[in-house]
């Protein structure tokens, strides 16, 4: 499971960097288009970036459909609970489940509606053709720059939604057996160490400490206070 996650965080940071690369490139490349530089202007108007729009469109599109799906396993989806954490626990346990049931039931309709349009939409015809099957089947549309079966673009509701069905039975599954939603703390940024539960240091302790360095001790008051209190902490128990 984990590798599923990881897969899912990998693909939505891969797709919104790419993209972010891109419009940027293709802005800078727009701009500086219009300035008359004798050898620049040729070079880069010779360049041709029609492209980039549809593709950081397409792009958006995939990260929107992944990262719906990311929303429902860490529980960054808003949601309003006012009147359910009102009831008592054994009636909103029972809320929180008929909604997430209805979610997995929402979007697993729409992964399979999906999967048949895109099936219809030219999937099939490169399917047969890859597997040397004969028959009169729809190669289907293409994308107007780039162009692309529309189908591979469209591959991204069965297979986003499909993702998104799977976390609701997830979430609900876990719901089941610990009682709890999966909750997203704002505060926190992934790969920083944890705050330490130490406190502060107070004014006095810090201009010793000020002191101390300036004069080469690193420190070494603060640590010995620290020390001291440690200490007396084991003292006291």
């Amino acid at each position: 499971m984990k590798i599923l996650d990881h897969i899912e965080e990998w693909l939505i940071a891969t797709l919104m960097g790419a993209a972010t690369v891109i419009i940027f490139v293709a802005v800078l490349h727009r701009y500086l288009s219009g300035f008359a530089i004798p050898g620049l202007q040729d070079w880069l108007l010779s360049i041709n970036l029609s492209w980039a729009q549809e593709l950081c469109i397409i792009m958006f599109v995939w990260m929107a459909k992944f990262g719906a799906a990311y929303g429902v396993r860490t529980g960054i989806h808003v949601g309003v609970d006012v009147l359910i954490n009102r009831l008592d626990d054994r009636k909103r346990a029972k809320f929180v489940l008929f909604g997430l049931c209805a979610g997995a039931f929402f979007t697993g309709i729409v992964a399979a509606l999906g999967a048949r349009f895109v099936w219809e939409n030219g999937f099939h015809h490169a399917l047969f053709s890859k597997l040397g099957i004969p028959g009169d089947t729809f190669e289907g549309p293409t994308t107007p720059d780039l162009e692309w079966p529309t189908w591979i673009v469209y591959s991204a509701i069965p297979l986003g939604s499909g993702l998104m069905c799977f976390r609701f039975l997830q979430v609900a599954w876990a719901f089941v057996k610990t009682g709890e939603l999966p909750h997203h703390d704002h505060g926190h940024v992934d790969g920083l160490d944890e705050e330490s539960d130490a406190e502060p240091p107070s004014v006095g302790e810090a201009f010793a400490e000020g002191e101390d360095i300036a004069h080469g001790y690193g420190g070494s008051r603060r640590f010995k206070a620290a020390q001291q209190r440690d200490a007396d902490e084991e003292g006291k128990q």
